[in-house]
């Protein structure tokens, strides 16, 4: 797929939660197709696999500082980014508990962790950012097909799935708040992956993913309304 450069204008990307795994892998191939990409990381103490990629970027990656769990960075963020115009905004952070406790005996630390992280903050996000992203843009969070209340016959992670079904909710609300825009919203499920958060027995790589995940994204650039995508493009049911 092209790198979707036209005439003089080069798209930039903000991925939040860029520092390693999917989200580094995601900024990478963003470059590779000739973006500009804007990233950011938890902790600026650490040096993760993202500065690697700004080192070889020439000036085409920048790492910005944010923890989605903590309100108070997202004002000075966006007084950094105020002067940049955004294609694209994608929310990719997230976390999870043990896949084997049933709901009810959930720890609430637990429980408030996950949702805050996987529910609440990326939507904070999304809230603050919204507005530097292009009248044309994008805007996405990675969800998960087990956010599908309809595809859920099996049960287990019982808080994690939950997390993403009202991460889709609030996206839903948010997009009908957007109708008369000409924005487009994706809730992207990227599948099982070997990734820290999917573990070692995911069935399918980074390196095969994330262009897959990257060319549903181009693919809704300019196309208004909300679509919940999963790997190959199919509509995943609510």
């Amino acid at each position: 797929m092209s790198s979707n450069v036209t005439g003089q204008h080069t798209p930039t990307a903000l991925i939040v939660g860029a520092s390693r795994g999917l989200g580094h892998a995601m900024a990478a191939e963003f470059l590779d197709r000739g973006w500009n990409v804007i990233g950011t990381v938890r902790d600026t103490s650490v040096r993760t696999p993202l500065h690697d990629l700004a080192d070889r970027a020439e000036g085409r990656v920048i790492i910005e500082h944010l923890d989605i769990n903590e309100p108070d960075h997202l004002a000075p963020l966006h007084e950094r980014l105020a002067e940049r115009r955004l294609d694209l905004l994608f929310v990719n952070a997230g976390t999870t508990n043990s896949e084997r406790i049933p709901i009810g005996k959930v720890a609430t630390d637990d429980f408030v962790e996950v949702m805050v992280t996987n529910a609440l903050s990326p939507m904070r996000v999304i809230e603050a950012l919204e507005d530097l992203v292009s009248a044309t843009g994008l805007i996405g969070v990675m969800s998960s097909g087990q956010g599908s209340i309809t595809n859920n016959t099996t049960a287990g992670r019982e808080v994690y799935r939950g997390s993403k079904a009202a991460l889709n909710m609030f996206m839903r609300s948010f997009a009908v708040r957007q109708a008369e825009t000409r924005r487009g919203f994706v809730l992207l499920a990227p599948g099982w992956i070997r990734t820290a958060l999917g573990g070692p027995d995911a069935p399918f790589t980074v390196e095969e993913s994330v262009p897959l995940l990257v060319n549903i994204l181009l693919s809704k650039l300019g196309t208004p309304g909300l679509a919940y995508l999963d790997r190959s493009g199919q509509t995943v049911p609510w």
